[in-house]
């Protein structure tokens, strides 16, 4: 062997070899492994990869022999699996912070639910319902701990999140991000919608005066070893690690302040509760001591906390807040005080309090302000851009280019403000030399910057000029000075704008393309773009807003024109427009496609013909949110261009469906029924869906007053209907055997697509619509030929859209009202089918004042009531309605009272019930059992001298009607 290859196997024998990591498994077959593991000072792999690992495996799917995907099983190896994750949780003290910052939501998710399993928490039990005080101390701390994690995961989920930067794509990493992201997702959907109960149980939580037990690895030993025990003072409930009261307290008082604090975006009154609880939280950290805490809390973010709470909430009885900055400048910004708002900036500038983004912000606000039009705002927005420059020169940041553009055109008012700023910012005397030295190269470069002799004459005179700059500089400095004015004496153009300077020339497009995004004068626009393209030819600025938006069948066209400034022009003028549509500025709307339609007609026939079209959809709409409104017909000219644009045959123009749509929604709308049946052409109706659509409603519409007759247009409607919402036998069905059309809810059998069909008839307005509703079923083929063609799913759907659309046209149509009671009777909502079963009555009987028609409360409706009030265990209302029948079902009223178990007010609803069978009935029924108080209230029911059987029938009746009223107006008050 040479010497050098034994030195080589002499350095690599005495290199250090690295310990082979610990596998999952091991920890399952040696049980002290996992205590040993934990206690090494750098365990490897470290405590939360455990937990993750642990709760893959125990959470892993099995497959059978017929090769089927099975949850995971319950076996011993799962629960060992679930354990150890707890008892590294349990090594971890259950800190929260560590957690949250190392597992995913679902994992966490997972955790905390298997110790709410092992705590003895029966799954399926709502935490509010629960009495904390009355279970064991570590069952209790489980659910606290439960939702102490679900409120702090949805504050933590509002906060903005930087998205990562993807590297290259890998199918199986995309999946498995997906699918954690989708179940993460559903986890906060379902942790919102419970937020208010975990609220309740925190709020529970500080009431409690006792001391709390968290699990250790020695307590979740003792539960394994007894698994059959069931809630109560074990050894293991008591053995944990102790958390003391105050501790608890201060804990949930930071979480639900944290909530109660993001709640108040949307409700400020909530911030009263974030101020009360964060500072509770801060009195008892002084009281204990922050070293004391089980819990970390972060007390900077506590005392931001606190300091937002004191501005959002600060009062004139709250002088501690009032003292603070932040509260001060918030009430100035409120009540417009922005004297008193430059002062507080000024202040500042000595004491340096205020964070620099927070002066950035408000200054940004103040130029918001100023640029919705309030001029009075740009001297204050001038004198806080001083503040904020000399502080940033006083700290050794970058002069801001806002400085240098309110600076553009200096004046004596300007420099005395700025001088005094500077003044009142530096305290010579205490003042550093890097402090002085800086102010002074800022008054220098200022001096420099000036062309006025006037003004740089103010500032070398000013004092503090004087003190900052020794002789031989200011000397220096007027020399400079004297030598530039002859130049700037004789030139010709001044040099005064700051975008003279070559370096910001991309400054100055800037300014000019934001001017563009802002603007919605076409003659402004057509400048800017025309100094645009003087400066650069190698932008395309139709791109530098993505807001611009151009349908593909136009944009195409236009960015084929050879031009640049008339393609940049004629795109972002229609983009503008469409805009401007789009919210309803119509009148800016009608500027930007005029001057359009003026710039395509000099070039091009077929923009002209599409810029036409879209005035027309802009009259449309026009006419819709304006004189439509009351009722006023469109002008007749407005009509024949609507025939006119259905009848057009010029080729190679491209067309947007929504103009068709609109078109015949708008003929629709105001009963051009006579065009659409009898004169529009042949080849139109088969070519165009949406006006083949549009005759046959019109032509059922027309013909509704003879049901007879309209059979045969109706027919034709409901065999269009009906190929629409059906499935063709080709398509193909997925792996999961259901047609994969269902999924998507449209057929290509029919001659629009279902969506497509919705959209249109969502365009209707309510006096077509009225026309056709559940009142003219007789209309209608009592049979359909090709049964299993239709996709009964997609009927479902349409009719439950097209329904609550028919509710916001007309919201007191009982037909209406009874469609929708019978939809959320047939997915089992059966408390929103009895709110719409009343609505319904109500809105015919002026609140069941007057008789509810028979036609509404049929004996099936009825029926269906009753069968709610059964499914929500409402029995004593099932037996009154059952008075409500014209054959008075006994059998049913009798069952129902024979329930014990009813969640309504029972005998209380004794009043209303006049059928003297049920009474006696009911007499019986409570003698029976012993219930003397109920048998007197149903005697003394009995005994009204109105429901006597020897009382004429119209007194009966008038018995049996008060009581109805009072009974569905009582029922009215429940469910709505």
């Amino acid at each position: 062997m040479s010497a050098e290859a034994a030195d080589r196997e002499a350095a690599t024998s005495s290199r250090p070899c690295t310990p082979p990591q610990t596998s999952w498994f091991e920890f399952l077959l040696e049980e002290a492994l996992l205590e040993q593991h934990l206690q090494k000072p750098s365990p490897d792999p470290p405590p939360v990869q455990l937990i993750v690992q642990f709760l893959e495996q125990a959470s892993k799917p099995s497959v059978n022999e017929q090769n089927q995907v099975q949850p995971p099983p319950d076996n011993k190896r799962n629960r060992i699996l679930k354990l150890l994750a707890l008892k590294v949780a349990a090594h971890l003290k259950w800190d929260l912070d560590v957690l949250e910052k190392s597992l995913s939501v679902p994992v966490l998710n997972m955790l905390l639910n298997e110790l709410l399993c092992i705590s003895k928490v029966p799954p399926g039990t709502k935490h509010v319902d629960v009495d904390l005080s009355s279970l064991p101390p570590t069952t209790a701390m489980a659910i606290l701990l439960y939702n102490r994690w679900a409120i702090r995961t949805i504050v933590q989920s509002s906060f903005p999140v930087k998205q990562v930067k993807p590297g290259p794509p890998q199918l199986n990493v995309m999946s498995q991000v997906q699918q954690e992201k989708e179940l993460t997702d559903n986890i906060l959907k379902v942790l919102k919608e419970q937020a208010a109960d975990s609220i309740l149980v925190l709020e529970g939580a500080l009431k409690l005066n006792k001391d709390l037990y968290v699990h250790t690895i020695r307590t979740l030993d003792l539960l394994a070893m007894e698994p059959g025990m069931v809630n109560g003072e074990t050894e293991s409930s008591t053995a944990g690690l102790k958390i003391s009261a105050e501790e608890i307290q201060c804990q949930v008082c930071y979480d639900l302040g944290a909530i109660y604090f993001q709640q108040g975006s949307t409700n400020a009154a909530v911030h009263e509760n974030a101020k009360e609880k964060f500072f509770k939280t801060k009195e008892l950290i002084a009281k204990n001591g922050s070293s004391s805490l089980h819990f970390t809390i972060d007390e900077e973010r506590l005392a931001g906390y606190c300091q937002a709470c004191g501005v959002l909430t600060s009062s004139s009885d709250d002088a501690s807040q009032q003292a603070t900055p932040y509260s001060q400048i918030h009430s100035c910004m409120k009540s417009g005080n922005y004297q008193d708002l430059v002062k507080i900036f000024l202040e500042d500038n000595l004491t340096l309090s205020l964070p620099v983004q927070f002066r950035q912000s408000v200054l940004r606000e103040l130029f918001q302000k100023a640029q919705q039009g309030n001029d009075a705002l740009d001297e204050v927005c001038f004198k806080v851009c001083v503040c904020n420059t000399v502080c940033d020169v006083l700290q050794g940041r970058t002069i801001d280019i806002q400085f240098c553009q309110l600076f553009l055109k200096p004046s004596k008012e300007k420099i005395d403000f700025l001088l005094e700023v500077c003044s009142r910012s530096i305290n010579l005397e205490n003042a550093s030399e890097a402090l002085k030295r800086k102010m002074a190269a800022f008054l220098k470069n200022l001096c420099l910057g000036l062309e006025d002799l006037q003004l740089v004459f103010m500032i070398s005179s000013h004092e503090l000029f004087i003190k900052l700059l020794k002789d031989d500089e200011r000397k220096l400095l007027v020399d400079q000075m004297r030598k530039r004015s002859p130049r700037i004496n004789l030139c010709t153009k001044p040099v005064t704008s700051f975008y003279d300077i070559p370096a910001s020339a991309s400054v100055n497009i800037g300014q000019l393309e934001h001017q563009l995004i802002l603007s919605v004068d076409p003659w402004r626009i057509r400048q800017i773009l025309i100094e645009l393209h003087g400066m650069t030819s190698e932008r395309q600025f139709w791109t530098i807003s993505n807001k611009w938006e151009v349908p593909n069948v136009y944009g195409n066209v236009i960015l084929g024109i050879k031009d640049n400034l008339t393609r940049d022009l004629v795109y972002i003028l229609m983009a503008k427009g469409l805009h401007c549509c789009a919210i309803k500025d119509f009148v800016h709307a009608k500027q930007l496609f005029a001057a359009c339609l003026e710039l395509v007609t000099e070039f091009s026939p077929k923009l002209r013909q599409v810029m036409l079209n879209e005035m027309l959809l802009l009259d449309i709409y026009t006419h819709e949110a304006g004189a439509g409104v009351s009722g006023e017909r469109p002008p007749s000219d407005l009509i024949s261009r609507v025939r006119g644009y259905l009848e057009m045959r010029v080729p190679d123009i491209p067309l947007r469906q929504v103009i068709a749509e609109e078109c015949v929604a708008f003929l629709l709308n105001w009963r051009e029924n006579e065009y659409l049946t009898m004169q529009v052409p042949l080849p139109l109706v088969q070519t165009n869906p949406y006006v083949k659509l549009g005759q046959l409603l019109a032509a059922t519409c027309k013909e509704l007053p003879g049901p007879k007759e309209s059979r045969r247009t109706a027919k034709d409607l409901w065999e269009v209907v009906v190929q629409i919402c059906s499935v063709s036998n080709q398509h193909k069905r997925g792996n999961d055997g259901r047609v994969s059309l269902i999924k998507h809810r449209e057929s290509t059998l029919g001659i629009m697509y279902r969506s497509e069909l919705l959209s249109f008839i969502k365009k209707l307005r309510e006096d077509i619509v009225n026309d056709i509703a559940a009142e003219h079923i007789s209309i209608w083929p009592s049979s359909i030929p090709n049964l299993q063609s239709v996709d009964f799913e997609a009927v479902a759907v349409t009719v439950k859209e097209l329904v609550s659309y028919a509710l916001t046209i007309n919201a007191n149509n009982h037909f209406w009202l009874i469609i929708q009671a019978d939809i959320y009777f047939a997915t089992n909502q059966y408390s929103a089918a009895l709110h719409y079963y009343l609505q319904a009555g109500a809105v015919c009987s002026d609140f069941f004042n007057k008789m509810v028609p028979p036609d509404v409360y049929t004996d099936q409706v009825i029926k269906r009531m009753i069968k709610c009030c059964s499914l929500l265990n409402c029995h004593t209302q099932v037996a009154i309605l059952c008075q409500f029948l014209r054959e008075v079902d006994y059998k049913t009223a009798f069952k129902a009272l024979q329930e014990q178990n009813s969640h309504d007010a029972m005998d209380s609803y004794y009043e209303y019930i006049w059928d003297v069978t049920i009474l006696e009935y009911l007499t019986y029924l409570h003698h029976k059992r012993g219930e003397t108080d109920k048998r007197q209230i149903a005697i003394k029911a009995i005994g009204q001298t109105e429901l006597n059987a020897s009382n004429p029938e119209e007194v009966l009746q008038l018995a049996a009607q008060r009581r109805k009223k009072k009974f569905l107006q009582a029922m009215a008050k429940l469910y709505f």
